[in-house]
């Protein structure tokens, strides 16, 4: 670029060593001559150490500990850390668990309503509370949500982390806006959980397919091992080994720059859903994703359902615009989520995504 007056032409740079004229510098005693430029030795550069080489960074994510599996007889305990519990839905989920040969207990404020905000099931610390009493009440094997809608970021910074850590891990189960509490167990306890049905959801109620998945997960998880419905294909080609995180999309985002959230996602393989977000939404919840450099070093991504997020093509184009530059492998409609059958899918435990299979394969079973 020329930085000289405006409309003169820049003088071309000289790259060599201008001509001898053994005409003598201004500068220096009048009359001396000195040596032409030309007949000066260029100065011996000077020789940098060679770099040493520098490994890869390390995965941000590692594998988190796991809980026992279940077996029957066990007490689990049922919370309501988001919305409002219809009580029939509650009953008709806890008949199911019955039937497994569990011994399903609910926690004291599941059917509380919030004195002035309807979208709440009870006040945000008597919802802590319930999460932290059930999960340190040590004849409870299990805790599972019972639905999710909104405010378990309301609660998440009001539950007995330390005394959560301290009673150990269990299996926990819930999607969606619960998805906040997944994070919160992942980064604040260090456990594993599973991201999958829920008590009074309507799919757990009305899916055999979805019922048999999380039984299987939480009574025999070596035989849940390849994970993926016939739906499954890839979106980005590839393979890619990691540990899952992940959950509903726009809480994912919501979470971030919040106290203990999650800064990096680096060799993860992440999960992602949402359910009423259209497209250009969903473009908002993606983009502030990969602005906030969370997905730096993502190893892989695994999309499930997005339930009344517009057309899927539409949906579909905006997934690939904004994850295929990643330069990553996606699956895409592996089978978790909002979906009328919904697969239980391990978070925080070491697998394989193959988009030639169009499956999430588990190194290890989710339960001990």
């Amino acid at each position: 670029m020329s930085t000289g007056t405006p409309g003169t032409p820049a003088k071309p740079e000289v790259t060599g060593a201008p001509k001898a004229t053994g005409t003598p510098e201004a500068t220096g005693t009048p009359g001396a001559a000195r040596a032409p430029y030309s007949a000066v030795a260029p100065p011996t550069p000077a020789v940098s150490p060679p770099t040493p080489a520098v490994a890869p960074p390390a995965s941000a994510v590692e594998p988190l500990a796991r809980a026992e599996r279940l077996r029957p007889g066990d007490r689990v305990a049922v919370v309501a850390p988001c919305g409002p519990i219809p009580e029939d839905r509650l009953r008709a989920g806890l008949g199911i668990l019955r039937r497994w040969g569990l011994d399903p207990v609910v926690a004291p404020h599941v059917l509380d309503a919030h004195p002035a905000l309807g979208h709440l099931a009870g006040e945000d610390r008597a919802r802590a509370r319930d999460l932290t009493e059930a999960w340190c009440d040590p004849s409870v094997s299990a805790v599972i949500c019972a639905r999710g809608g909104f405010g378990a970021q309301r609660m998440v910074d009001l539950v007995d982390w330390a005394a959560v850590r301290a009673a150990g891990p269990k299996a926990f189960v819930g999607y969606s806006d619960v998805t906040a509490l997944h994070e919160a167990f992942a980064v604040r306890a260090g456990f594993a959980t599973l991201h999958g049905p829920m008590v009074a959801a309507g799919t757990f109620l009305s899916d055999a397919r979805t019922q048999e998945s999380l039984r299987a997960t939480l009574f025999e998880p070596e035989t849940v091992r390849t994970l993926g419905l016939e739906t499954a294909r890839a979106l980005v080609p590839g393979r890619a080994h990691g540990v899952t995180l992940g959950g509903c999309a726009s809480l994912l985002a919501a979470d971030l720059a919040t106290p203990h959230a999650r800064s990096s996602a680096r060799g993860g393989l992440l999960l992602l859903e949402d359910v009423g977000e259209e497209p250009y939404r969903l473009d908002r919840v993606l983009t502030q994703l990969i602005r906030s450099g969370l997905l730096d070093g993502l190893a892989g991504v695994a999309l499930g359902s997005w339930v009344d997020c517009g057309p899927y093509e539409e949906v579909r184009a905006v997934l690939h615009d904004r994850l295929a530059p990643l330069g990553i492998p996606v699956v895409e409609e592996l089978g978790f989520g909002h979906s009328a059958t919904a697969l239980t899918i391990p978070l925080g435990v070491p697998a394989m995504l193959d988009t030639e299979s169009a499956t999430l394969t588990l190194d290890v079973p989710a339960l001990l």
